[in-house]
């Protein structure tokens, strides 16, 4: 790979030493990983029914693992399933290091295609509410299919500006994650056209956006309140440099520093004269760890402002809406008093910490149940993968190896004696997606844009 010579030589005068090593990086085979889903399957059950022959622990994330490059792991049921999601390594440590308790409210604010959001759900457990917002709608409809495939109940996706979510949500968030726009040096290795794009774009583009965001970041972000940015760039500017000019603005937020571990190195501030703080954010370099260039740097906002105060959403239950419900009492053990918001006839299960979204583009406001169609209501894919095989009444399972999985999938019709009516088709107990039977046949509603090819 020809690297453009104005990096070549800011990297030599930055890397000293180093520099002939990180070149010889480029050499290197490029890292593979796959994070588990802690909210479907624990990792002493995935160690269990772990399907590859060989996985190594990725050390900065203790759900995330190397797979051997021989490996299909998009094709195997489990993906479809969401037991895990396919990640670059290093791009495993923002979510690993931004310390999430169950409950919280989170912003990952930079969000698509959703790998960060989803890793932050699983460590939710559950509890609280996260806003998953990317700027393009279209890149945001890949990161919602992304958080539905996860069974991310607890998820919002959005698709506005950083300034429009600030404008409507001062002091909302406990935690948010930014994995900030940058000139991508950081993944020179792994895409050569991230080196047009630089060539293209520069720095100087990037961090105009980036002052954006920490800006409208910190607008959002609660008293106590924990925000963590990363990139995928080397440049300083864009790091240590970045942050340094954010804190001399912002004297109530501090540097958390964070442990490096595997091979990961303390941050830089030396090169672009940043507060000594600063060497307590985390550098990913390619010549030292399995992995592509990244940075991490986690801040806490002191206690020096008060907490803007949000009145609770007032929402339906599922028991106001009589098709819906009769259908998923027949179907499910879903609770009748499930809080639930009914839009176009679209029926969603919300979180009930929500923030107030009128006026914000929401692409999806927390799991899709269903329709409600001429007085009857057809059950949503995103319910199936929402929950455990023990939320469904009526299941069909089948396991991993058996050929009917593979057909399901790639949407065909099965043959099986199953009473009339809606069945969740499960492989080896995980839910799959919903089928209807009738006369000895199973017809596939497996929805066709997921389809395997």
């Amino acid at each position: 790979m020809k690297l453009p010579e104005t990096f070549t030589v800011k990297m030599k005068a930055l890397l000293k030493d180093e520099y002939e090593d990180y070149l010889a990086s480029y050499h290197l085979p490029q890292y593979q990983g796959i994070r588990i889903n802690t909210l479907k399957v624990d990792l002493e059950q995935w160690e269990t029914i772990n399907p590859f022959a060989t996985l190594k622990e990725v050390p900065w994330c203790k759900e995330g693992f190397y797979y051997d490059k021989e490996e299909k792991p998009t094709k195997h049921p489990y993906y479809y399933a969401g037991l895990y999601y396919i990640q670059e390594p290093s791009a495993m440590s923002p979510g690993a290091y931004l310390p999430i308790v169950p409950g919280d409210r989170v912003l990952d604010l930079c969000a698509a295609p959703g790998g960060k959001s989803t890793q932050i759900a699983a460590r939710m457990e559950g509890k609280g509410v996260l806003v998953s917002n990317d700027i393009s709608a279209s890149r945001a409809k890949a990161l919602l299919k992304n958080l539905e495939n996860f069974g991310a109940r607890q998820a919002i996706v959005t698709s506005e500006t950083s300034e429009k979510l600030a404008s409507k949500w001062p002091g909302y968030f406990d935690k948010i994650l930014i994995d900030a726009p940058c000139s991508g040096e950081g993944m020179f290795r792994k895409n050569e056209t991230a080196v047009k794009s630089w060539e293209n774009y520069g720095v100087d583009y990037c961090m105009r956006l980036q002052e954006t965001i920490l800006e409208d970041a910190a607008t959002m972000l609660k008293p106590d309140g924990m925000l963590l940015y990363s990139t995928c760039t080397f440049s300083p500017e864009e790091n240590e440099g970045m942050i340094g000019a954010f804190l001399k603005k912002h004297s109530d937020f501090k540097v958390v520093p964070l442990l490096p571990v595997g091979g990961i190195q303390e941050g830089k501030p030396e090169w672009i004269d940043a507060p000594a703080s600063l060497k307590g954010a985390l550098r990913l370099w390619p010549h030292h760890i399995e992995g592509e260039g990244h940075f991490v740097c986690l801040l806490k906002r002191e206690n020096k402002n008060h907490e803007l105060s949000y009145k609770p959403q007032l929402y339906k239950r599922l028991k106001d809406y009589s098709e819906a419900y009769a259908f998923l009492k027949e179907q499910t053990y879903l609770p009748e008093d499930l809080p639930v918001v009914e839009i176009k006839g679209k029926l969603y299960q919300v979180p009930s910490d929500n923030p107030p979204l009128m006026g914000i583009r929401v692409i999806r406001c927390g799991v899709l149940l269903g329709e409600i169609k001429n007085k009857r209501f057809d059950p949503g894919h995103a319910l199936v993968l929402a929950y455990g095989k023990e939320m469904f009444k009526n299941t069909i399972c089948y396991k991993s190896t058996d050929e009917e999985v593979i057909r399901y999938l790639k949407g065909e019709t099965l043959l099986h004696e199953a009473h009339k009516g809606y069945h969740v088709i499960c492989v080896d107990d995980q839910p799959l997606g919903w089928v209807k039977a009738q006369d000895g046949r199973l017809k596939n509603q497996y929805p066709a844009t997921w389809r395997m090819v």
